[in-house]
């Protein structure tokens, strides 16, 4: 049930539909962008994460505008949580008779909103468009295989997701190389990560080596996540870890006993300022999120995705990032820790330079005139 009144009978001109903490950071410099050429727009926010630490400080930290609609959606199965927001989105766009969709990454509220505004017969454009893991079991490949096909503008941050779109049958003229929304949130913030602040606030070692883990694949299985807490543990003999649990994870980390170990610092769920400081700081970062891999590539922190595969390959071919595995894991930890890291090819990814948002604005406005 929405906890604001319903956005109107009013035509919008564009409708941003954000769910989870990635997609508020992507949006952030396309609504700031478009609202310097005027443009009349909305911002839904399905809920889909709705923790005040996982929601409402993103909006606060990235300065985005207090949302038109609030869906209050939640957690759910898959199912489930896609055919309520498809309900709750269907009566807003119906309402609002929005001129174009914009939607953010791969989540859940991004395929709902896709599914409901092209059976509407209203354009639908995808930022970060193109990212394959080649991974059906995610969740996340689903959403962005169906997204890219129902999308009439596919905003592209690197160069590969275009030849991704172009196998799949995606018309040039739809795709658009635009660089990364993310990193322009990142770089006009790096004055505001204080990892100095944020050790001494919440009582950090000087080293540590951060964690972020929350897949499926990761969490899931209680037999899994017991396993990865003995790997964080061995971690932890040699160095601090610093984890913010993601409620995703976190009984499943409670059970198997990671903040056991005096060396493992286990946190809330830290705000977008805090987090980054976090990464920032820390010798290297374990993870299996797809945002952490970009940030990591940009800061020239040292990144560990504990997946066998990932949607973002320019940020092991240009960053810092590398894929490992369990069993390799601690050792390839002791590498870096000691200095020994993969060379980087060349700078940062093409495009990856703080305008993304305002190449994204600048075709909207062109494409709906």
């Amino acid at each position: 049930m929405a906890t604001s009144a319903p956005l109107g009978s009013q035509d919008t001109g564009i409708v941003h539909v954000v769910g989870a903490r990635p997609n508020f950071v992507k949006a952030a410099p396309v609504v700031s962008a478009l609202r310097g050429r005027g443009a009349h727009q909305a911002v839904v926010h399905t809920g889909q994460h709705y923790d005040d630490r996982m929601s409402a400080v993103f909006f606060r930290d990235l300065g985005l505008p207090t949302p038109d609609v609030d869906l209050g959606v939640g957690s759910g199965s898959h199912a489930a949580q896609t055919a309520a927001l498809m309900v709750g989105l269907e009566k807003e766009f119906t309402e609002r008779r929005p001129g174009m969709v914009v939607v953010y990454g791969d989540v859940n509220s991004t395929v709902a909103a896709a599914l409901v505004a092209a059976k509407l017969g209203v354009p639908v454009a995808h930022v970060e468009a193109g990212l394959r893991s080649f991974d059906n079991t995610m969740p996340e490949e689903v959403n962005r295989r169906v997204t890219d096909q129902l999308s009439d503008l596919c905003f592209a941050t690197s160069p590969e997701a275009i030849g991704h779109l172009a196998a799949e049958g995606v018309s040039t003229d739809r795709v658009h190389l635009v660089g990364n929304p993310m990193i322009d949130t990142l770089l006009a913030n790096l004055d505001r990560f204080d990892a100095e602040a944020l050790r001494a606030r919440l009582d950090l070692p000087e080293r540590y080596v951060a964690a972020t883990l929350h897949r499926p694949a990761n969490v899931d299985d209680p037999d899994t996540a017991a396993l990865l807490a003995t790997r964080l543990h061995e971690i932890a003999d040699q160095v601090d870890v610093v984890m913010p649990v993601h409620p995703r994870g976190k009984a499943a980390f409670e059970r198997a006993g990671l903040g056991d170990h005096p060396r493992v610092h286990l946190q809330e769920p830290l705000g977008y300022l805090d987090f980054v400081a976090l990464v920032r700081g820390s010798a290297a970062v374990v993870t299996d999120s797809g945002g952490v891999q970009e940030e990591t590539t940009v800061l020239g922190v040292p990144c560990l995705t504990l997946r066998p595969n990932t949607e973002r390959p320019v940020t092991i071919t240009h960053g810092t990032n590398q894929l490992v595995t369990e069993a390799d894991l601690l050792q390839t930890v002791t590498k870096v820790l000691h200095g020994q890291t993969p060379e980087r090819v060349g700078t940062a990814p093409p495009l990856w330079d703080g305008h993304a948002g305002e190449r994204i604005a600048t075709i909207l406005t062109q494409w709906s005139r």
